[in-house]
C-alpha cells in the first residue's frame, strides 16, 4: 500500500482525526430556508379548508416538499398530473394532515444539506496558505520555478493542465501546485458516507489517478469513510498494488515538501 495511504488511515483510525479534518472542512449547516409568507398563507389556508389540490399545488411550488415520496418529482415537473391522478393526491395529503402545520414549516424551512456546501471548503483551506507557499495565478506560476500553488477556479486549473500537462480530462481539477520543480495535480474530495453521489465522486478521483497521459504527479486527496476499515468498493481500492497517491488532506503537506 502507498505510504501516504497507509499514513492517512493510520490517521483515521488512531488521532483525532475528524476533530482535526473539521478545521478543513467546517461543515456547519445554513439557517433556515425562507419561506415565502404568501405561500404559507395559502399553504394554511388550504391545509384548515382540507383543499388537497390547492394544499399540494403551494407545497411543490416550494424548494423543499415537506415529505419523502417517489411521486413528488414526476408531480414538480407535471403540476397538472394533479387533477388526472386523485388518489395519489389523496394518500400525499393524508400523510401530510397527519404531520400538522408545525412540522410542515419545519420541514420545508429545513437548512440546505452540509454535504452540498463541502466543495468550496477545501480551496478555502489552500487560500489560508496551509501549506506554508504563495499562491499564484498562472502568468506568475509559470514566471518562476520556486514552490507554488495555483490559484483559479476548477475550470482554470482544468485549462493550465490541458495546456501544460497533457490533460485530456473534461473536468475541472481541485488541486494544481508545484513542489521542488515537479508539478503536481490532485482531486480533493470529502466522502461522507458510501453509494450514490459518493460513489461517483470516488469514481472522479480514480479516473484522475489512472490517466496517463498526465506530465505531473497525480494524487487523490480523499477524507471520510473510505479510510474505515471493512470490505467496501472505497477500501478495497486503497490496496491496490499499483499504489496509488490516495492521502488525507492532514498530510498532504508533509507529502509535497518529500517530492
Amino acid at each position: 500500500m502507498n505510504h501516504w495511504t497507509t499514513l492517512s488511515i493510520e490517521y483515521a483510525n488512531q488521532r483525532n482525526y475528524l476533530d482535526d479534518l473539521f478545521k478543513v472542512y467546517p461543515c456547519i449547516p445554513e439557517g433556515i430556508r425562507d419561506m415565502d409568507k404568501e405561500k404559507w398563507q395559502a399553504i394554511e389556508k388550504a391545509f384548515k379548508k382540507r383543499d388537497n389540490s390547492g394544499l399540494l399545488q403551494t407545497l411543490l411550488s416550494l424548494d423543499l416538499f415537506p415529505i419523502k415520496d417517489s411521486y413528488v418529482a414526476y408531480l414538480k415537473r407535471d403540476p397538472s398530473a394533479l387533477e388526472r391522478n386523485p388518489q395519489t393526491v389523496n394518500r400525499l395529503c393524508g400523510r401530510i394532515y397527519e404531520m400538522g402545520l408545525n412540522n410542515i414549516y419545519e420541514r420545508c424551512s429545513e437548512p440546505k444539506e452540509t454535504n452540498r456546501q463541502i466543495g468550496p471548503l477545501f480551496h478555502r483551506w489552500i487560500e489560508n496558505k496551509t501549506l506554508g507557499v504563495e499562491l499564484l495565478r498562472p502568468d506568475k506560476f509559470l514566471a518562476t520555478e520556486d514552490n507554488a500553488v495555483l490559484r483559479g477556479s476548477d475550470n482554470e486549473l482544468m485549462e493550465f493542465a490541458n495546456t501544460h500537462l497533457n490533460y485530456n480530462g473534461t473536468k475541472g481539477l481541485d488541486f494544481i501546485a508545484r513542489f521542488n520543480k515537479k508539478y503536481v495535480v490532485g482531486e480533493a474530495k470529502f466522502l461522507t458516507d458510501f453509494g450514490g453521489h459518493q460513489n461517483a465522486q470516488f469514481e472522479d478521483a480514480k479516473n484522475l489517478l489512472k490517466n496517463s497521459t498526465i506530465t505531473a504527479i497525480k494524487v487523490a486527496i480523499l477524507d471520510g469513510v473510505l479510510y474505515i476499515h471493512g470490505n467496501n468498493k472505497m477500501h478495497e481500492f486503497l490496496k491496490d498494488p499499483n499504489a496509488y497517491n490516495i492521502m488525507s488532506c492532514l498530510v498532504l503537506r508533509d507529502f509535497l515538501y518529500q517530492i
